[in-house]
């Protein structure tokens, strides 16, 4: 049905169209309003047949992950915001990753906002000057157990993730760790036994996880080998006679088994992804009595128990090369070592420092005295200079003098024993 242009037909075709008793059926109802004679008429344009056909709103990418869904219907943001904190700890605010205005240029056009965080955790050995001797069998084992970790996907054995290394006082087993990390350019992370245990329940453990990652972290960002080193793990860990079990040791002990069974998956509580894979990266302990520690995480498979005990070899190398530079020969380093038999390398080294402190007394002397000290040393201003100290001449004499003064203190201490004297009920 059409309608006249005119009003009045318009007014009565609209009147009977809504009086009208009888079933209307559908229509297409078109109307044309007339226009000022200034207003040219157009026609009604015609519908597009391809509107249906019609591409959908185009993509930034057909793999652009910023837009894509999960199974949730959760769009990445959401789930990078949902996860764990960035274990990546070479993202700074570097120029042409993020915007000028934002990097500035008061830190440097790459400024890094974890470089604090990184020097405390890693560790690199430029301290270490000199040359010093490295044992065959220690530098053989510790090669070893970390070329076996990192090849361990393409070995068909099991291999242990912990290396224990124990054996008796002042041995060197943690210098010597640290001369071969050293030469074989490893950057590891460190941790000491006073950080087993906290007020915060849990906490010991998530820190190990932690220091495990940022050691897998420094193999990928960095392309250097690492590794976690736990010094002194017995005195953490460790049951000595009536000593309290807390739950911080048992969370470090789960954790340490954990990691050792599942070196690859390690969580810091974050949702798990299927693409979170952390590089294996080798344990290494160290400690004196590996029997004070639970059973099960030093059993075979887990930890590769290492003892260490120098010969006499070892030990005229290592002392004779610590006296190299002093002038004493080998032979005079020998005839040390027979004269003080059955003492731990630390001894030799506490020897040695022990015949500075004459020198040292004369030094401050020469700066003023014992009242000036503080001054001298902490409020000087900053273009006074210190007197050079010169070091003392070492001899066959000094050194032997300041053995026998250590000797003597150390029994001292085995046979006075005053703590009967304060204890009276203590049982020997």
């Amino acid at each position: 049905m059409a309608l006249f242009n005119t009003p009045s037909s318009s007014l009565l075709q609209t009147q009977n169209f809504f009086t009208s008793p009888k079933k209307i059926s559908p229509f297409l109802l078109t109307v044309s309003c007339s226009k000022s004679p200034s207003q040219p008429t157009s026609s009604p344009s015609p519908v597009d047949d391809n509107s249906e056909n019609e591409e959908p709103k185009r993509r930034l990418s057909q793999q652009s992950s910023w837009e894509a869904k999960d199974s949730e219907g959760k769009d990445y943001l959401y789930r990078l915001g949902k996860e764990a904190d960035n274990m990546n700890i070479a993202v700074g605010a570097r120029a042409g990753v993020v915007d000028s205005l934002f990097a500035g240029s008061f830190l440097g056009k790459d400024s890094d906002i974890v470089f604090d965080y990184r020097q405390k955790v890693t560790r690199s050995f430029e301290y270490l000057q000199g040359d010093y001797y490295i044992a065959p069998l220690f530098l053989d084992k510790v090669v070893c157990h970390i070329v076996k970790n990192y090849l361990a996907h393409r070995l068909n054995v099991k291999v242990p993730l912990i290396l224990g290394i124990w054996g008796g006082k002042g041995q060197g087993k943690s210098f010597q760790t640290e001369l071969i990390f050293q030469t074989l350019g490893v950057e590891p992370v460190i941790m000491s036994a006073g950080e087993l245990e906290s007020e915060r329940a849990g906490e010991p453990g998530r820190l190990i996880r932690e220091r495990y990652r940022t050691a897998s972290q420094v193999v990928q960002n960095q392309g250097k080998m690492s590794c976690l080193m736990i010094n002194d793990i017995d005195a953490g860990l460790g049951r000595f006679g009536n000593t309290q079990m807390t739950v911080n040791n048992q969370i470090v002990v789960g954790t340490l088994m954990n990691l050792s069974d599942n070196p690859t998956r390690v969580s810091i509580g974050q949702d798990w992804r299927e693409s979170d894979i952390t590089n294996r990266v080798p344990i290494i302990v160290t400690g004196n009595d590996f029997s004070t520690i639970y059973a099960p995480l030093i059993r075979d498979g887990r930890m590769e128990k290492f003892y260490w005990q120098p010969n006499r070899e070892d030990i005229v190398n290592i002392v004779h090369r610590m006296y190299e530079k002093d002038g004493i020969s080998r032979d005079e380093v020998v005839s040390i070592v027979n004269k003080f038999p059955n003492q731990a390398l630390d001894f030799y080294g506490a020897l040695r420092s022990r015949t500075y402190d004459r020198s040292i007394s004369k030094w401050v002397d020469d700066i003023g005295g014992i009242e000036n000290l503080g001054k001298q040393l902490l409020r000087r201003k900053k273009d006074e200079k210190l007197p050079e100290f010169t070091p003392p001449e070492q001899t066959m004499e000094a050194l032997l003098e300041s053995g026998h003064s250590l000797i003597r203190e150390q029994q001292l201490i085995m046979e006075t024993k005053l703590s009967k004297e304060y204890m009276k009920n203590i049982d020997d």
